[in-house]
C-alpha cells in the first residue's frame, strides 16, 4: 500500500481499552476518515473508572465523567457512534466473553477496517510499560477479529439477534516499531488535538498540543509530510476477494 495515496474504507470500527487511548494513538488517522465519509465506530473496553485519583472520586462518578469526555472527543472528531462495554479498568483480560462482545460488536456494524493496538507492545522507551490493559484489548480485537467473527460456526447465538457472520478485510495496528503504512494527518493533527484536550480529568494542567505534534512530526520523518500516525496493516481480504465477498449471493 502507497504511503502517498490515502485508502478510505467504507466503515471502521477502533478497540481500544481506555477513553483517550484512540486520541493518543490514531483519532488524526480517524478524523480523516469520518470527514472523508467514512462509518466510524470507537468501542472501548472499559470506561477508565479508576482513572482519577482525586480523593473521594467513586468509580461510577468517574465512569460518568470519562464517558462524557470520550463523547465529546468522538464529537470533535466527526465520530457519531461510541460504545462503551464497561468492563473494569485496570483488570481487563481477552476472554471468550469479552472476545464474544467484540465480535456482537463487529458483526453488527459490519466494518470494512477493524483498527486496535498491538498486543505484543510491553515496552515503550526507557520510561514507559505498556498498561496491561492495552495488550488485553488488542488481543481480544485481533482474536475477535478473526477468525471469530467471519465464522458462522462460532458464537451461532449472534444470529437470534440478527447477527450474522462478517468477515474483516482490513486490520490496522497501532505500531511505533515496525510500521509499514505512514497516513498523513497534517489536515487533522489538530483535531486530534482537540479530541485529546477534551479529557481534561487526564490532561490536568498539561496541555498535550506541543507532545502530539512532536510525536507526529517524529513518525513523519523522512515521509514527505509533516505529521503522520504509523499503523501495521494486515489485509485478510485482497481487493479481488473483497470485491467477491461484498457481491450480493447469486441465486
Amino acid at each position: 500500500m502507497s504511503n502517498n495515496s490515502f485508502y478510505i474504507p467504507e466503515s471502521v470500527m477502533a478497540i481500544f481499552a481506555h477513553p483517550d487511548d484512540i486520541e493518543f494513538t490514531c483519532a488524526g488517522t480517524l478524523a480523516r476518515w469520518a470527514r472523508a465519509g467514512a462509518r466510524v465506530v470507537y468501542v472501548l473496553c472499559t470506561s477508565g473508572d479508576v482513572g482519577i485519583d482525586t480523593p473521594g472520586m467513586t468509580r461510577q462518578r468517574a465512569t460518568e465523567i470519562r464517558e462524557a469526555e470520550s463523547l465529546q472527543a468522538a464529537e470533535i472528531a466527526s465520530v457519531k457512534e461510541v460504545v462503551f462495554l464497561r468492563e473494569p479498568d485496570g483488570l481487563l483480560v481477552p476472554t471468550l466473553d469479552l472476545r464474544r462482545k467484540l465480535v456482537r460488536e463487529i458483526r453488527r456494524v459490519r466494518p470494512e477496517v477493524l483498527l486496535c493496538g498491538d498486543p505484543t507492545a510491553l515496552w515503550s522507551g526507557d520510561d514507559y510499560i505498556n498498561h496491561p490493559d492495552h495488550r488485553a484489548a488488542a488481543q481480544a480485537a485481533i482474536e475477535a477479529a478473526f477468525p471469530a467473527a467471519g465464522q458462522p460456526q462460532l458464537f451461532e447465538e449472534l444470529a437470534e439477534e440478527g447477527l450474522t457472520a462478517h468477515k474483516i478485510r482490513k486490520v490496522y495496528v497501532t505500531e511505533w516499531r515496525n510500521a509499514d503504512l505512514y497516513v498523513n494527518i497534517e489536515e487533522t493533527i489538530d483535531i486530534k488535538v482537540a479530541a485529546l484536550r477534551a479529557h481534561k480529568s487526564q490532561m490536568g494542567d498539561w496541555d498535550p498540543g506541543s507532545s502530539i505534534k512532536e510525536w507526529a512530526a517524529s513518525a513523519a520523518k523522512g515521509k514527505e509530510m509533516q505529521y503522520a500516525e504509523c499503523f501495521r496493516v494486515v489485509t485478510l481480504l485482497d481487493d479481488e476477494a473483497w470485491q467477491k465477498y461484498k457481491a450480493p449471493q447469486q441465486p
